[in-house]
């Protein structure tokens, strides 16, 4: 039997894709959780083989789950199941160790088929993201470019992000304009937007 443990933050989506896979008889899920934290807690205790993790996930998100499980739990390997079929996010659950990147509108044997091939020892990634990805190459933004960003994206004003951050003003500044830069924006606002679209954030 191949054991999986589902993390998704939407109860109805989890319940969907247990019922789907409790339906292969080679396919058994041992957890099911709502969060990356739980996640790891979850995989530690039940030692699944595959581990189906969405990318937007409260706290630790599945990207961070991922790479916290590929150094903690090398035997699970994990699958990245999301809504957001964006490039910037299969860069970074390729590098974070993920073996397969799936979206949630595919067909329900495509899971199931990554399930199983990730677990013989493949990469299975959707093709039609793998050529958008390769378009349109990896982030240019630095981790703390990333960070600035992530912290103005509600409206934040600079000195609330510098204060949240522990950055001088002038600090901030200068990253969220070189972010400003690099993603072709007019604003920091529509960096927030172009950088969440291309999976950078």
């Amino acid at each position: 039997m191949i054991k999986v443990l589902l993390a998704d933050d939407q109860r109805l989506v989890r319940g969907a894709l247990s019922a789907m896979l409790g339906l292969e008889g080679d396919i058994t899920v041992v957890a099911e959780v709502g969060s990356g934290e739980e996640a790891v807690e979850a995989a530690l205790r039940t030692r699944p083989d595959v581990a189906l993790l969405d990318v937007q996930m409260p706290g630790r998100d599945g990207l961070e789950a991922a790479a916290e499980l590929r150094s903690v739990l090398p035997s699970c390997r994990v699958v990245i199941c999301t809504t957001f079929g964006r490039p910037g996010y299969l860069a970074r659950a390729l590098a974070a160790g993920a073996a397969g990147f799936i979206v949630k509108d595919a067909p329900p044997e495509h899971l199931v088929d990554a399930v199983r091939r990730v677990h013989a020892g493949l990469r299975v990634v959707d093709p039609e993201l793998a050529a958008e990805s390769l378009a349109s190459g990896v982030s240019p933004l630095t981790d703390r470019e990333r960070e600035v960003l992530r912290a103005a994206s509600d409206g934040r004003t600079v000195a609330e992000v510098a204060r949240g951050l522990r950055l001088s003003e002038g600090t901030v500044r200068n990253h969220l304009s070189s972010a400003m830069r690099k993603t072709g924006a007019g604003t920091r606002a529509e960096a927030v937007l172009l950088a969440e679209n291309r999976g950078w954030l």
